[in-house]
């Protein structure tokens, strides 16, 4: 197991302590280090945004953190069985999803995360854009190396869908959406979305990256003009900021949840929970499927995460990809 750093340390102790004092002596033999290396570590700590003020006779006291996405703090009491296993935390990122690729051929650990403070390339859906601004939003890929055939990869989407859907809701109150394949809405606007992207051969996964990109805090005007649909962020659905921290500890906590129940049961109950987020789920609609337009009742989801929809002739069609509309 690997050794937890001097900073996850010491973020740990002051958890862990009711009053929130912890003393320096207390630090120095957890660490196994000098005073003089302790007060190092806090000024360290300080530099970083967490206030620590030092009382005579008592010790350190963290007074406040700041909302950054640091490993320690996340890690911290974190309670997953694989998901946040090691957490890399960058400033600035092309793209997540690029870097726990790469890190994934250089042979990674299965639950890698990868989560950084702003993109310069974010990745969408089909090659967009996703705009990614610093210091509001949580911007993550997850490495995993299922043990399954590449065909049955895709399903781990709407794993993906059903854990951001519970982390929103555990922390704002708010009941989200999820729009087929990979969307989540808030009020029939655009909050949240995945992608996911895959290694493998014609019988092995090597991985799978799940690309998470949510809007917490983003205000209005840095929502750009030209997006194709609505927009929101937690902040202003729920009119008040959300912790990017506290969202992203949940958010693993439900990834690995849910990764557990895939492992163990296989993708039906996924696909149950996400049905049950879908509104359009028993409605009419229409799906553009590279300027092919079909459009009928949407029944669920086939057995390999298809959307099925039942055309007025009664046909079911299976598609796979493609932009769906309430009708």
């Amino acid at each position: 197991m690997k050794t937890p750093a001097p900073r996850e340390t010491i973020l740990s102790l002051f958890r862990q302590t009711p009053d929130g004092f912890v003393s320096g002596e207390r630090i120095s033999d957890e660490l196994g280090v000098s005073r003089t290396a302790v007060w190092k570590h806090i000024r360290n700590l300080r530099q970083a945004g967490y206030q620590i003020e030092a009382i005579p006779s008592r010790g350190y006291q963290l007074q406040q953190s700041p909302d950054v996405l640091m490993p320690e703090a996340i890690q911290s009491g974190l309670e997953c069985q694989l998901v946040g296993s090691r957490i890399i935390s960058l400033d600035e990122a092309d793209s997540t999803n690029l870097q726990a690729c790469r890190l994934g051929d250089e042979g990674a650990d299965d639950g890698l995360v990868v989560i950084a403070d702003r993109q310069s390339s974010g990745k969408g859906r089909m090659g967009r854009q996703w705009e990614s601004p610093g210091g509001v939003n949580l911007y993550a890929s997850i490495l995993l190396r299922p043990p399954v055939l590449p065909f049955e990869a895709p399903k781990l989407t709407f794993l993906s869908a059903v854990a951001v859907c519970r982390a929103i809701k555990n922390c704002t109150g708010l009941q989200p959406t999820v729009k087929w394949p990979n969307d989540i809405l808030l009020n029939g606007a655009k909050v949240a979305g995945l992608l996911n992207e895959m290694s493998s051969e014609t019988d092995q996964v090597h991985y799978v990256v799940l690309g998470i990109g949510v809007n917490l805090n983003m205000r209005a005007e840095q929502f750009p003009d030209d997006l194709r649909y609505p927009a929101t962020s937690l902040a202003i659905a729920s009119g008040k900021a959300v912790s990017r921290l506290a969202f992203t500890r949940s958010l693993l906590q439900e990834l690995d949840a849910l990764y557990q129940v895939y492992l163990e049961e296989g993708s039906a109950p996924i696909f149950t929970a996400w049905t049950e987020l879908c509104e359009l789920t028993g409605k009419r609609v229409q799906v553009d499927c590279n300027n092919l337009l079909i459009e009928g009742k949407m029944v669920g989801l086939g057995g390999d995460g298809a959307l099925l929809v039942r055309t007025s002739a009664g046909k079911i069609e299976s598609i796979y990809a493609g932009d769906v509309l309430p009708l």
